[in-house]
Order: C-alpha cells, then structure tokens, then sequence
C-alpha cells in the first residue's frame, strides 16, 4: 500500500498548493488576487514539484496523474498489479486537496459572489479560454503528450534535485502550451477538485460544467498512452 499512501499525500500536497494558487488568483480579498498567467504556471510546477518530493518519501514513484500510470503500465514501463492502488491514492489525494484549499479560502468563497468575480469552477478545474471540443482535446493530447515524453526520459524523476526539473518541465508547458485549456495534464487534477467542488458546501457556487471534464479526462490519457508508446518503439 505505499504506492497508495505516496500517491494519496504526493496529490493532495499538488492540489493544495495547485488549486490554492487559482483561489488566490480568483477570489477576492486576498493578496494574490488578480496576478498573471506566469504566476499560475510558476505555481503550478513547483506544486508538482513538492508533490513528487513528498510521493517519494512515502514509497511511491511520484506519478500523481492516471495519465502516466496507465500510459506507463501499457507499455511496460510500470506494472499493472501497481495501476489501482496509484490511481485511487491519485484521485482520493486530489479530492482531499481540494477540500483543504475550500477551507482555507472559505471566508473568499463568500464574498467572491458570481462568476464575473471569479468564483468558477476554474478555481478548481480546468475550463478552455475558447471553447472548441475537438481542438480543446488536442490542445489536452499535445501538451500531456510533450509532458510524459519528457518524463520518460528524466529516468526515476523522484531521485535528487529531479522532482525540480519536473515542476519546471510543468512551469514551460503551462507556458507554451497550457493557455489554451489550462493544461489539465492530470485526469485526477481536474476530476477530483471538481467533484469537490460539486459536492462540497462552497459559498456562491456555480456550475462544474461536467459537460467538458470529459476532455480532461480523455485528453491526457490519450497524451500519455501516445508518449508511452512513441517511448517503447524508440526504445
């Protein structure tokens, strides 16, 4: 069960730290309210970062994401009897994240009132800056695809100063290629903060638009399974 329990903690420190960057940037009364996109992106990879630090420490590989465990299991990179307890430990951490940062920023939540202030799923999840099924999903297949590919070639990303490279091999996809979807990468970082946030008790909520997860969900395991699979013929 180490692999449950690294996962399980290695995520829900991604989401707090993660997710807790978009309630800053989003809701109002708050410091951080209102910074830009590097900020987001910054952020996010060095969320990744400590997330993988700690993932390690608790004996597991440091995926936080179904898209690497399944893409990496497919193609013998890692071992299928591994897949479920990595990917429960992934979506229950995310959820429990999201949880955490609902909390630290319920006083926000509350006086953040509409979706024009910025109280959106967005805080939580991913949402396209223009709406286009078909392109939104490849914007999701391109950027995790480029994520994984490099990953695989970082070797055991969890050992020394490497979990650094990851957060910011995450940092320069958000920056290239995450403006257009907000580069979900991740089917547990999207699907768990977003089930979070439609079922636990947030002030002025909105919709989570279910309708879309689909693309975050979708997009990175197909990324993922592409990069893997690129991986094993070059190899």
């Amino acid at each position: 069960m180490s692999g449950f329990w690294g996962e399980f903690f290695g995520t829900a420190v991604l989401i707090v730290l993660g997710v807790g960057c978009g309630a800053g940037v989003n809701l109002k009364g708050n410091y951080a309210h209102g910074q830009n996109w590097t900020f987001i992106s910054l952020a996010w990879g060095m969320a990744v970062t400590f997330g993988v630090f700690v993932a390690g420490q608790f004996g597991s590989l440091g995926h936080l994401n179904p898209a690497v465990t399944i893409g990496f299991a497919a193609f013998g990179f890692f071992p299928w009897h591994e897949v479920v307890p990595y990917l429960l430990g992934q979506f229950l951490g995310a959820f429990v994240g999201a949880a955490i940062v609902i909390i630290q920023y319920y006083p926000h939540f509350q006086v953040t009132k509409t979706v024009n202030e910025g109280n959106t799923v967005g805080i939580f999840s991913t949402m396209p800056a223009i709406k286009n099924s078909l392109f939104n999903f490849l914007s999701e297949v391109i950027a995790t695809f480029v994520f994984i590919f490099t990953l695989l070639n970082l070797g055991n990303f969890t050992q020394g100063l490497k979990p650094v490279i990851v957060g910011l091999l995450i940092m320069v996809v958000g920056q290239a290629l995450g403006g257009t979807t907000g580069f979900a990468l991740n089917p547990a970082r999207d699907w768990g903060p977003r089930l979070a946030y439609t079922i636990l008790p947030v002030p002025n909520r909105s919709s989570a638009h279910w309708e879309y997860a689909w693309v975050p969900m979708l997009g990175p395991l197909c990324g993922g399974l592409l990069a893997s699979g690129l991986q094993y013929i070059l190899k």
